[in-house]
């Protein structure tokens, strides 16, 4: 390891964060912004969505190979050129005036931003010895939720009072001061490091059938509700594509000599059990993400301004608590008691969030979303610590790549499964709601009567208020069995979690001792 004054080391920590932060919030930002994008480019809602789902794609894609990508060019340069992409890409994003412009250069935007996130973890690690890396956990853990967060409540800001190109031209200034910092302050490669280079194979073979299976999935995910799932045959293909390549891919990296991804480290306990924890946590974090901002929205009622600055609890409760849970972790506490921790507040957060009704206020949600704090910082930091306690300086790369792509494959599922069981689940609820109107009941006679009586005293004539009536009825409805919809799925979360506790119990609860230290010590230099 190079050593690094306190200056260097702050400037790479601000540097490798805000990228890492950079990255996090494209992943979001967009989600506010279909409408409007939509309206500007003449193209449909569904066909917009290709703006988020291609930047998925490339992101999933992309991440597994950091590692073998950093090796090959060497970490400091491909970095760099993954900030200089990512930066030019948000231009060209601005600039498109066409659907299919747009969603090319969302795909490169997604290419530089998955490296974004695993490389900056490897520097920042790289920074601190092995007995400080909680730290580094604690300190990159505010920018994965950081990132989330900010980008619904930046978007909605600039949705509200400006126009969409903003969302992706505001990258610019930030890329380019990563970018200088980045070459100014991030470690030269070693030139044992550089000379490695002409020695590595390249297996075109599995990098292929890695594409096609992690960019299927994604793509099943993305687009499984919108296309009706397996009852589309181009969903029905592209799970069948997504099974045959990872299969292919993962027999291969298993039995090849100079695999892309060293799969052979999962053999390690502690990182499979972190990994599924991960998966989990992902699961938890990008599917609450995603059902608040829409219920605020869509059936409260509030601007996706207020919507974001609902998750602003959130957010500030895990940065504050990061930090401190780092520390403890580096003095010896058992990373087991907080993942404990944060599945039970995982588990309040989605219990609470579900006992909302149709007059909650953005107040109501600040216990569920300090919940929702909790539970994020108390798994994020552990986790991410717990993944490369252990593994060789060799495996870091792979290792760390490997929790990055299962935490958002952990998002992609959350999300595609909250969508298909909010849609399900307001088909029940509005049938059940439906079923409980009868033109001969007082109460809904009464109502219909009063829903008259209201739009004819607002100048409409009776007729028409009659069938005017009707249609509040049905709205009411609606909004109803989406709010019931959207409880469920809060509950689902908590669901979730319960299922998964017995894993956390694989997760390996001793710190490293100063032996292991030393030795992991030694080998980094």
């Amino acid at each position: 390891m190079s050593k690094l004054t306190s200056f260097g080391r702050a400037i790479i920590v601000l540097t490798t964060i805000s990228a890492a932060i950079m990255e996090l919030i494209d992943v979001s930002i967009v989600n506010v912004a279909l409408a409007d994008i939509s309206d500007n480019l003449g193209s449909t809602i569904e066909d917009t969505a290709w703006v988020i789902t291609s930047y998925a794609i490339a992101n999933v894609i992309i991440i597994p190979l950091t590692g073998f990508l950093a090796k090959l060019f060497g970490r400091k340069r491909y970095y760099l050129a993954s900030i200089v992409i990512f930066t030019i890409a948000s231009y060209m994003c601005g600039q498109s005036g066409s659907l299919m412009v747009l969603v090319f250069w969302r795909f490169v935007q997604g290419i530089g931003g998955g490296a974004l996130l695993s490389t900056s973890q490897g520097i920042l690690f790289d920074s601190f010895e092995p007995a400080k890396r909680s730290m580094a956990a604690g300190m990159f853990g505010m920018g994965i939720v950081i990132g989330p967060t900010i980008g619904p409540i930046l978007g909605g800001v600039i949705i509200d009072h400006y126009h969409w190109p903003l969302i992706f031209d505001i990258n610019i200034p930030f890329g380019i001061v990563a970018a200088l910092l980045a070459w100014r302050f991030v470690p030269d490669d070693t030139e044992e490091q550089l000379s490695n280079r002409k020695n590595i194979y390249i297996d075109y073979i599995g990098i292929s059938f890695l594409t096609l299976g992690v960019g299927s999935l994604q793509y099943v995910l993305e687009r499984g509700e919108t296309e009706d799932w397996f009852d589309s045959r181009v969903i029905f293909i592209f799970s069948i594509l997504a099974v045959v390549g990872l299969f292919i891919f993962i027999y291969r990296q298993l039995t090849i000599e100079n695999p892309v991804i060293n799969l052979k480290i999962m053999k390690n306990g502690n990182l499979l059990a972190s990994n599924v924890l991960t998966f989990v946590l992902g699961f938890g974090l990008f599917g609450s993400v995603f059902i608040f901002p829409v219920l605020a929205q869509r059936v409260l009622g509030y601007t996706p301004t207020d919507a974001g600055l609902g998750l602003v609890p959130s957010a500030l409760v895990a940065i504050i608590a990061m930090p401190i849970i780092g520390k403890t972790l580096g003095s010896g506490t058992p990373p087991l008691v907080y993942v404990i921790i944060g599945f039970a507040s995982f588990i309040l957060h989605g219990y609470t969030s579900s006992l909302a009704d149709l007059d909650a206020s953005l107040a109501f949600f600040v216990v569920p979303q300090i919940f929702r704090g909790i539970g994020t910082a108390c798994l994020i930091v552990p986790l991410i610590n717990q993944a490369v306690v252990g593994l060789a300086p060799k495996d870091l790369p792979s290792g760390i790549a490997l929790t990055n792509m299962l935490r958002q494959l952990g998002g992609a599922f959350g999300i595609a499964i909250m969508n298909t069981y909010i849609t399900t689940r307001y088909a029940v609820h509005r049938t059940d709601l439906v079923s409980n109107l009868n033109v001969f009941d007082p109460q809904t006679v009464q109502r219909l009567a009063d829903l008259k009586n209201a739009t004819i005293a607002r100048g409409v004539d009776a007729l028409a208020a009659s069938d005017l009536s009707y249609k509040i009825m049905d709205l009411t409805v609606t909004r109803q069995g989406f709010l019931l919809a959207y409880l469920d799925g809060f509950k689902l979360i908590s669901l979730f979690f319960l299922l998964t506790i017995p894993f956390m119990f694989l997760l390996k609860t001793k710190k490293m001792d100063a032996e292991s230290i030393k030795k992991v010590q030694e080998e980094s230099h």
